[in-house]
């Protein structure tokens, strides 16, 4: 496909959502990482220096992903995905420890972080899979083949151990329940996840009789000719070994630390000034902000640097207390757009590939967003996610700048558009 071609058919609105949301996290992270003494802006001594290097760096990154031509990701979807785990795998023997976790090569100041770039390899080889197949997810061996294709990675990164990015690959079901996956899977999650939840806030034997006493229920309730006792023995057997599991597993196999994180969850009573710290001042710094903000670089939160890696995971607490809850909303807004216009086009692709992929483009940028809006609120344990786009970092923002643009390529090239 000639250039003219490709620039007539690209999804401008997607692209300048896209641009919108870069010029705005580098503002952020300007902001949060700014010393008393400004410097220029391509300071690379500095955190904001180096963040706008690597914006630069996306421009002909962004050139190079749309000027391949399309067919080329999903033909050599097994290579990328082969090279993904590779470098993973090779985190063991080359990769540098930092605070407990082995998940990054480091070159001299600047480092990559692979987990990030096998999110892209997956969503390619998982959506290569299931437009291959021509066939819903609806048989053993095809689902425990797509399983496989995304938990060899998250075993890879669980290893490292990086439960933060791992827990990531969990949003790519929804992609194959929209797929044919059954809905039994996403539903024994949920209830997976409800469990979790109550065994960390009454005993788990209570959550057990909970449950006994809820089958019985259904089971009384339900048609004498329809009953299969074996199922509900089954399932309660499931549930309560899993109940009993979620106890077992905090109490003997987590670390000190991701105790903490679930502590400052689940109970009122930890120590502010120790565990919850960091929560804590996220929820300062955000409420301090009220409608309106305290005004771009005026943040006292901000500038005080009581809020840990505030040009991090935390970036969205620059926001809040900035930019109050008014910029707040306009930013999960612009978002929530830019989530929107992936779904849609993903709704128009003609290839199943594209479709598929825009899907897990979508999911995975969803669950990026998600996770690290809640956790400074309150609502999700803190496991060190980036806010797509905001959150400092090179690796993250190559990642899913790479991720997004490839699905613009696909939609931009003329056989995959309606």
């Amino acid at each position: 496909m000639r250039a003219q071609d490709v620039s007539s058919h690209i999804d401008w609105i997607t692209i300048l959502l896209y641009a919108v949301l870069v010029i705005l996290g580098w503002m952020t992270i300007y902001s949060a990482s700014l010393p008393e003494e400004t410097t220029s802006f391509l300071d690379l001594n500095q955190i904001y220096g180096k963040q706008l290097l690597f914006i630069i760096v996306c421009i002909p990154l962004i050139f190079m992903v749309i000027a391949v031509d399309a067919k080329f990701y999903e033909k050599y979807a097994l290579i990328f995905y082969i090279l993904a785990i590779l470098l993973l795998a090779g985190l063991f023997v080359f990769g540098k420890t930092i605070k407990g976790q082995t998940n990054w090569y480091s070159f001299g100041s600047f480092g990559l972080q692979p987990s990030e770039f096998a999110k892209i390899a997956t969503s390619l080889l998982l959506a290569k899979y299931i437009s291959d197949i021509q066939t819903d997810l609806n048989g053993i061996q095809k689902q425990v083949t797509a399983f496989g294709i995304i938990g060899l990675p998250v075993l890879l990164i669980l290893m490292q151990p990086d439960a933060g990015s791992a827990m990531i690959f969990a949003v790519l079901l929804f992609v194959m329940y929209r797929e044919g996956l059954p809905g039994w899977y996403l539903g024994a999650g949920f209830i997976a996840i409800a469990v979790f939840i109550a065994s960390r806030v009454i005993n788990w034997e209570i959550v057990v009789l909970i449950v006994f006493v809820s089958m019985l229920i259904h089971f009384l309730l339900s048609n004498p000719r329809k009953r299969k006792y074996i199922n509900y023995i089954l399932i309660f057997t499931a549930i309560s070994a899993f109940t009993y599991s979620t106890s077992f597993v905090y109490d003997n196999i987590l670390q000190p630390h991701q105790k903490e994180r679930i502590d400052v969850l689940f109970n009122d009573e930890v120590n502010q000034q120790a565990e919850g710290y960091n929560l804590n001042q996220s929820l300062i710094a955000i409420g301090s902000g009220g409608w309106t903000g305290k005004g771009y670089l005026e943040g006292t939160q901000t500038k005080g640097g009581f809020v840990p890696e505030q040009h991090t995971d935390y970036i969205f607490t620059t926001v809040g207390e900035e930019w109050g809850f008014l910029g707040a909303a306009t930013v999960i807004i612009i978002f929530v757009l830019l989530l929107l216009r992936i779904l849609y086009l993903a709704e128009r692709q003609r290839s199943i590939f594209s479709r598929i992929y825009g899907y897990c483009v979508a999911a995975i940028l969803f669950m990026h967003f998600f996770v690290n809006i809640t956790m400074l609120i309150k609502l999700f344990p803190t496991i060190g996610v980036p806010l797509p786009f905001f959150s400092y970092g090179g690796s993250s923002l190559f990642a899913f700048t790479i991720l997004l643009f490839i699905f613009v390529k696909l939609d931009a090239n003329k056989v995959n558009v309606w």
